[in-house]
């Protein structure tokens, strides 16, 4: 059932944190952080698509379809997730889509599966929770809401996913905390920074999900 769920990374930010460019194509232990994300999502989603601003042939080692922001202007990972929509609803017969962050190069291996048994019979958004906190870029959208985003967006009061899940109506799914030498690591753990990015390595090399 999960391997039917059109899936998108969003890599569309721009980075300004980690000195631009773009920082999903960071190395972290020998492979772009987006390779390590693409090899975690795969085996739970059908097809994934990669949305990303820009020349799109910067991305083309990965053999994954980039999509663009389809509103006007910077308006963050809710114009990705629009933009997902928009190739989900036309490219399958799915009626959800997944996303996922592509600066999180371990999340959850069962991110899907938890997901849509949250879900249940329910056509509400599904966002992902761990720590004591959403991840509201790891989420199940049902496709019936790309008008609700749309409008949304064009309205521009607020760019924030956190907004519009509460203008629409969410539910929480529990993610445990993951082990990494030792200690607890937030499996949504994302890198923004170049010390973060050295963290990842470290957390890498010690890693028991």
């Amino acid at each position: 059932m999960t391997g039917r769920i059109p899936a998108v990374i969003l890599a569309g930010g721009r980075s300004t944190r980690m000195g631009g460019g773009d920082k999903v194509l960071k190395p972290l232990t020998g492979k772009p952080v987006l390779a390590h994300v693409i090899e975690r999502l795969r085996p739970q989603a059908g097809p994934i698509a990669l949305n990303a601003n820009g020349d799109p042939t910067r991305f083309e080692s990965f053999g994954l379809p980039v999509i663009s922001d389809t509103v006007a202007g910077f308006a963050g990972p809710l114009a990705g997730i629009l933009a997902g929509m928009e190739w989900a609803s036309q490219a399958t017969g799915s009626r959800h889509l997944l996303s996922v962050a592509g600066d999180t190069p371990f999340f959850p291996a069962d991110l899907a599966e938890r997901l849509l048994n949250a879900a249940g019979t329910h056509q509400k958004l599904v966002l992902a929770h761990s720590g004591g906190g959403a991840h509201p870029v790891f989420g199940l959208w049902p496709l019936d809401l790309r008008g609700d985003l749309l409008r949304f967006l064009t309205d521009a009061k607020t760019f924030k996913v956190m907004a519009f899940a509460e203008t629409s109506g969410y539910m929480l799914a529990d993610f445990p905390m993951a082990t990494a030498g030792g200690r607890e690591v937030d499996p949504f753990f994302n890198v923004n920074t170049a010390d973060e990015l050295a963290a990842a390595e470290a957390i890498r090399a010690e890693w028991a999900p």
